[in-house]
């Protein structure tokens, strides 16, 4: 990405409560240079669409039902988010698998926000995994995506402890303000122009990642 003192325009997939845009939208008004052109959700009841309205930001619902199948479907809100000027996809609990075409569209432009160490743990449930696994510690993974399910390069981790007595709930309360500190860190990355991704791999200031940045 080139060097640029514009705000970096960033649209939002949601299917949930919106936690994760909550903080990107409180950080945005706080000191993070980008600007949230969209939240985007196939879920019309989702809360995180009500916290996008209250912030100003456009929001539109693509329902997959209403489309006779998901390419079509797909097709639709793609566009949306390509008219919406987006430099940067965040999914941030976006809860559909995305078409390999989808995604090819916006290789290196577009990140998710997962629940565990990736590669451990990918797709659900991840807080049992790793409490019934015996790790002694857990996480989540700000990473690029690509067509395999939470298998793309990942750019940055965090890590909490799992505590004796630990259930999956302590565990995500535990770990989601993480979670939260995690995408806005990533995402500032990407603001400030630092990060590109290249033939699969990660460079950060120019310098190719040999593992995850490491978010404390």
């Amino acid at each position: 990405m080139s060097a640029s003192t514009e705000p970096l325009r960033v649209a939002v997939l949601l299917s949930g409560r919106g936690s994760n845009l909550l903080a990107l939208i409180k950080a945005s008004q706080r000191d993070l240079p980008i600007a949230l052109v969209g939240a985007f959700s196939n879920k019309a009841d989702a809360p995180g669409l009500g916290l996008a309205a209250a912030a100003g930001i456009p929001t539109q619902v693509f329902e997959p039902r209403l489309y006779p199948d998901r390419a079509e479907f797909e097709q639709a809100l793609f566009a949306a988010v390509a008219a919406s000027g987006a430099e940067l996809l965040v999914l941030a609990g976006f809860m559909r698998v995305l078409g390999a075409a989808s995604v090819e569209q916006w290789r290196g432009r577009l990140i998710n926000i997962h629940p565990s160490l990736l590669p451990k743990y990918q797709g659900l449930h991840t807080h049992e995994r790793a409490i019934q696994a015996g790790d002694s510690e857990h996480g989540a993974s700000v990473h690029f995506v690509t067509p395999v399910l939470d298998g793309g390069p990942v750019l940055m981790q965090v890590r909490v402890p799992i505590e004796p007595g630990d259930t999956a709930d302590s565990l995500a309360a535990r770990l989601l303000p993480e979670e939260h500190r995690l995408l806005v860190a990533a995402v500032r990355l990407f603001a400030q122009r630092r990060v590109r991704l290249d033939d699969g791999r990660i460079f950060v200031d120019g310098v190719e990642l040999v593992e995850p940045l490491r978010f404390l």
